[in-house]
């Protein structure tokens, strides 16, 4: 058994690890979902009201609600599965909740990119207001930083340079599932 969990900036590459994921049959756990179903639940609009909803959820229920929330779906997933990927750690506290429950079992990929790059790609992925907005995204990211994200990538297993083509780091993505973390992190070094 091995749970990936991703941790990265807005337009880093976590979607793709995840994309790739699945396409190799992979089940994906994406904690952004959880915070978008909320948003469904309490009548909002995901698109605006996800930072929002993110920040709501760690006040009413603690730093670690959405690794908590996510936590039931992973276990889902391992009953039939040797590997699942979770995507999108915000912070060192969800970090920690992860490592509580799975041990050594548990893998923390940072993917991490120049803001440039990322600013590009999320303006053809154009998903919510930051996407289109270099402000917007500045603002996303202290957002994220301030969550703990900046913890939890130091704290990374694993990091991901994704600045390459996307075929490059497709093939990264699928060393991982096929070799394992020590493979990738052996190539990255």
């Amino acid at each position: 058994m091995r749970v990936i969990g991703t941790v990265g900036l807005p337009g880093s590459g976590k979607g793709e690890l995840a994309e790739v994921a699945r396409n190799a049959g992979v089940p994906v756990v994406t904690m952004g979902d959880v915070i978008r179903e909320e948003c469904r639940e309490r009548g909002l609009d995901p698109a605006t009201d996800h930072g929002k909803i993110a920040t709501a959820l760690r006040e009413e229920e603690g730093d670690d609600a959405i690794a908590a929330r996510s936590l039931p779906m992973v276990e889902d997933h391992l009953e039939s599965n040797d590997v699942v990927v979770v995507d999108g750690l915000r912070s060192g506290v969800e970090l920690d909740r992860f490592r509580e429950a799975f041990g050594d079992d548990f893998v923390l990929v940072s993917v991490e990119a120049p803001f440039e790059t990322r600013a590009e790609r999320l303006l053809d992925r154009d998903r919510d207001d930051s996407d289109t907005d270099v402000e917007a995204l500045k603002k996303r990211e202290r957002r994220e930083l301030d969550f703990g994200m900046g913890d939890a990538m130091d704290r990374a297993d694993v990091v991901i340079q994704n600045t390459g083509t996307l075929a490059e780091y497709r093939e990264t993505i699928a060393k991982l599932f096929e070799e394992g973390p020590e493979a990738v992190a052996e190539a990255d070094a």
